[in-house]
Parts: C-alpha cells; structure tokens; sequence
C-alpha cells in the first residue's frame, strides 16, 4: 500500500500542471466489488472501511502535493457513499458508476444525508446486471428507442439535482461492432444511432437533422428450438423518419454459446421489407442475432433477439442409444472430467466423450448385432473432428468406410450413409483444434 501510494503521489507531481487534469478520481468500484473476492460477512466490511481509509490517506497526500484539483473516489452504487462519509472525510465530492438507476442517485443522496456535491463518472442506458432475462436466460438489451429515451432522461435526472449533481460522463464503449459496442456504443463502426442524437442533445450538440431507422418491432419464428444448420423468419418492423432507402445486414453472436463476443456473418435471403429468412449456425447453444438498418446517411438502427440451435431431429431409431461404446481414449482429468465414450450415445446433450490431445482417435459403438444404417448425426463439441471416417464392421476388426471428411467444420453433421455392420465407429485422422476430440452424441439411425 505504501508503494502505491508513493507511486500515486510521483503521478500526481507530474501531471498536476497539465492542462487536461480536471481532478483525480482514486480508484473505481473497488468497495462493491470487495464482495466478489474471497471476502465475506464480517471480513467483508473490514475490507470496506480499511479501503475508505486508505484513500483517505491517497487524499490527504494529493491535497498535499496538488491545491487546485479536487480529489473523488468512483464507485458502482451510492451504498459506497456512506464508507466516504465515515472514513474518508478529506474527499471534495462523491462518484458513482450509475446506469439504469441513474434516476435514484438523487433519492440516495439525500436519504443517505450526504452534503458535499458528485458526479456520475459513468452512464447510459440500463446495464446488463439491470434487464431480466429472455426465456433463453439471455439479458433482454434494451432496444433502440428505449436507449434513446434513456439517454435523454437520464440527463435529465442528473441535471435536475441542481447544485449537487455536477455533471455526467456517458460511458462510450468505443467504437467496436461486437456485443458490447452494440449495447454499449452509440457509433458502433462509426454508424450513427439513435442514442447518439440523443446524447447530442444532452451536451448541445449540432449533429443535423437525418436520423437513423427505427426498429420498433423484432420477432423470430422459432427462438427455442432451431435446427442447427436450419432456417428460421425474422420480422422487424422499420421505418426511416427522413424516408431514405433502408439497406439490411444481418449479424451472429456466440457469446452465449460460448463463441466471445465478436459478430459473424449470417446467411439470409430478405423476403420483404425488414422480413428474412436465415440460416441457423451448426454449433448448438444461444445466439443472439442482429438486424442492421442503413439509410445511406451514416445512420443505423440495430434490434437484437436470442435464440436457441439444438440438433437436427432425425426419423428413425437411434440404434446407437445406450448401446457399448469404447474409444481409443477418453479424458480422465481436467474440468468436468472424467468424459468416458459412453456419453456419446447416452442420449444426453449435457455430456459428452472427449479425447486426449493427440491424432488419431476413434470412438465406436456395439450395436449387439449386424444392423442395417441409413443415417449417422454427429454433436461435436468445440473440440472436433477435421478429417474422419464413418465406418462398419461386422467383427471390430475389419473396417469398411461408408462416408468420410476432410474438411469438417464442427457442431452439427448430419448425412444419409449405405452399409451395415455389428459395429459403427467414427475414426478421427485429425483434429480441428489444438485440443482432443469430443462428441456431446453419437447417433447412428437405422
């Protein structure tokens, strides 16, 4: 602790001068996220009051060095307010991160007897940890026009604390195009939405008058239950105030499948204005899918829904199910281990066979007797096959490839074979990634 503050006091002597230091915010949402540490009950709230009063010890010796910046302390809820008032006495005004409760920094001030002015280091419309989730446990992203109004009353809640509330900072993810810069940003890629004009407003913008398309409806054919690799409708209902020609893009995110938060392109036929039929992903779990709309002005407007990719359903009988199974390996240890070949046919998307890191691997299955097979559905995990074969045998000895792979790409393969045998098995030659293979099913229908 002496360290840092030795470091913060050398901070503060360069830059005490400079033009564009305003005042010095020590620390951000350190006392809320006390909680997330190995801290709890009792323990938890020492940390809080020693943390206020080692910033109260950061204050005095930047007062000490710096008599013409204010000194503040950011935190993400007006409950810090009260270590502040207790044990950090030195600090010129508070500071809180507030999103969608912005509107009740207000009531807290003053239920909480507060005296000395604050800002709001960091704004906008309602966070994740605010909204409800979808029926996919997906957190419901406030639309375009709910961002809009957000931005607008917000700003009026901060200006309407006269005297006390001294200004606001809208937090500005950037400019990214992915998950967070489309909940976040208001010029994602440099496109102007609605929220930017409303922020322009906010601060006496002069931005023009040709405003974005607004998305006021969105809604998907199937959100629980696509295919994957199948279709499904979107329906927005768009208008553009200014009348422009509206163009449309469609976008993935997999975060919630595991994917990050980068956007993929989506494959959709447009059948009206602001309708399309699209093509699922292979790889199963949530998505969220966005609609773009351009007006040819540098403006958008961008809606977004969940939706959920589950396995293809067969007809037929998966002979497979619950049936032997064996592998050339399975991995014993690590996270969720140990994963046996008998997860691959045990009927239960949850589990799942995974290799050890190495080429080649096999997994097959006994079907207890010399069975006629039509069709085989493969549920890769992330870690997948690249090249394989699809194979038959009536002794498990000798082979017979009825379909084969070079260039697999994950989740999903479903496909039609002709062959028969006692054994079905699916000999992976190589990996699609750095790590082993791993089947959630193997399902073999006759």
């Amino acid at each position: 602790m002496d360290s840092t503050l030795d470091q913060i006091k050398q901070w503060v002597t360069t830059y005490k001068n400079h033009p564009g230091v305003l005042m010095w915010d020590v620390g951000n949402e350190v006392i809320l996220t006390t909680q997330d540490h190995t801290y709890n009950g009792t323990t938890v709230e020492q940390q809080r009051v020693a943390y206020a009063k080692y910033v109260e010890r950061v204050t005095q010796a930047i007062h000490a060095i710096d008599t013409n910046h204010p000194v503040t302390s950011t935190d993400a809820y007006t409950a810090a307010w009260k270590y502040y008032k207790d044990y950090t006495p030195s600090l010129d005004l508070l500071a809180v991160n507030s999103y969608g409760s912005v509107c009740n920094v207000k009531a807290d001030w003053i239920a909480g007897g507060y005296t000395k002015p604050y800002i709001i280091t960091e704004s906008g419309e309602d966070g994740e940890w605010e909204v409800p989730n979808d029926a996919n446990g997906v957190p419901t992203e406030p639309s375009d026009i709910k961002k809009r109004d957000a931005y607008l009353s917000n700003w009026g809640c901060i200006t309407g604390h006269q005297g006390v509330a001294l200004g606001a900072t809208v937090f500005h993810y950037g400019t990214e195009n992915d998950f967070g810069g489309v909940w976040y940003n208001t010029v994602p890629s440099g496109w102007k939405r609605l929220s930017f004009y409303s922020v322009a407003k906010d601060y006496n913008g002069n931005v023009g008058t040709n405003t974005p398309p607004v998305i006021s409806d969105m809604t998907l054919s199937n959100t629980a239950t696509v295919p994957a690799g199948g279709t499904f409708n979107i329906s927005t209902t768009t208008t553009d105030p200014d009348g422009d020609l509206i163009r449309y893009q469609l976008l993935y995110c997999a975060k919630y499948a595991g994917g990050g938060t980068g956007f993929d392109q989506v494959r959709f036929v447009q059948t009206a204005d602001g309708r399309f039929t699209a093509t699922a992903p292979k790889n199963l779990g949530v998505y969220k899918v966005y609609v773009y709309a351009y007006d040819g002005h540098g403006n958008v407007g961008i809606e977004t829904k969940s939706f959920r990719v589950v396995a293809p359903v067969v007809n037929g009988t998966n002979v497979a199910l619950n049936k032997p199974t064996t592998a050339s390996s399975f991995q014993a240890v690590g996270n969720g281990a140990p994963y046996p070949a008998s997860n691959a046919t045990d009927g239960n998307w949850g589990t799942r066979w995974a290799s050890e890191w190495a080429d080649p691997q096999w997994v097959r299955v006994d079907l207890g007797a010399v069975t006629t097979v039509k069709h085989v559905q493969l549920g890769w995990e992330g870690a997948y096959g690249k090249a394989y074969q699809i194979q038959t045998s009536n002794d498990g000895t000798n082979w017979t490839t009825v379909w084969s792979t070079t260039t697999g790409t994950g989740g999903i393969d479903d496909f039609d074979v002709t062959g028969s045998g006692r054994y079905v098995r699916v000999n992976i030659t190589q990996r699609g990634t750095a790590y082993g293979d791993s089947l959630y099913e193997f399902g073999v229908y006759a």
